[in-house]
């Protein structure tokens, strides 16, 4: 195989994935590290790839890169329901509790879902029974606000528009004062050196205070998050419980993940 069809291949590949390790190309394609290592080089000389620690990501995949929430959305949707759906199992049906939900797509996908589920079973629920929801998202306000069964807390704040969330030190010092039964939180990036992050250093702020408040804490991330890292770490491996994704992690993501104890379920 000619260098240049096995350079374009690799850019298929990282674009698929989001990312690509040396050790695994070299496999893959039966060379070199070295020989990868120069492959990459080339690629990124050309702007096709961006050489990281250990391999390369998408072009697109720089620190401070970030979509807005109205772009999100309608991405990777099956992929986020599944997860959602397993995230909601991890809710109480009785309808009694404390929850936080975290500011993102997939995290608006689950409180789509609770909204379904609360709905559909209101009139079997225990009289004056009510799952508390506390949220500093007002997309995810929206759609639990008024249903039955769930006691709505919103964090103020000021607004971010490109995620519609709700940002600085009031929201912070909020999150301090609440002790929520779980939290489930979204990220940019999930890597098993630098842990979790997001490109914007106020919303990392408040997702540092979730993580730190709550009893336990589950991170919904695609597929898209693995091995990827942003602008600012909020979190360590070693402060989570749970991650739900919807494709078994990398073999050094998993690894770290299971030297931190985190439970992985791939929905």
């Amino acid at each position: 195989m000619f260098a240049e069809e096995r350079q374009q291949l690799i850019v298929g590949l990282i674009a698929g994935s989001g990312r690509a390790s040396v050790t695994d190309l070299a496999e893959r394609f039966s060379i070199t590290t070295e020989t990868v290592r120069r492959d990459l080089a080339a690629l990124e000389t050309t702007g096709s790839v961006r050489r990281v620690h250990g391999g390369a990501v998408s072009a697109d995949r720089f620190s401070t890169n970030e979509e807005s929430i109205l772009v999100r959305i309608v991405q990777r949707q099956p992929e986020k329901t599944r997860i959602a759906e397993a995230a909601l199992a991890l809710i109480p049906r009785d309808g009694t509790g404390s929850i936080l939900i975290d500011a993102g797509s997939t995290t608006e996908a689950l409180a789509a879902l609770l909204a379904t589920r609360m709905a559909a079973t209101a009139a079997s629920s225990e009289p004056g029974a009510e799952l508390v929801v506390i949220t500093h998202s007002l997309p995810i306000a929206t759609k639990l606000s008024g249903e039955p069964g769930i006691a709505l807390h919103l964090l103020g704040g000021k607004v971010r528009g490109i995620t519609q969330a709700a940002v600085g030190q009031s929201t912070v010092e909020a999150a301090r004062r609440i002790r929520p039964d779980i939290a489930f939180i979204g990220t940019n990036g999930i890597h098993a050196a630098f842990g979790l992050s997001t490109p914007d250093p106020e919303e990392a702020a408040v997702k540092a205070a979730f993580v730190h408040s709550a009893r336990r804490i589950v991170v919904l991330a695609d597929a898209s998050k693995l091995d990827a890292e942003t602008l600012v770490q909020f979190a360590s491996l070693k402060d989570l419980d749970t991650v739900i994704t919807d494709t078994n992690p990398s073999r050094e993501l998993a690894e770290a993940l299971a030297d931190a104890g985190v439970e992985v379920v791939v929905a």
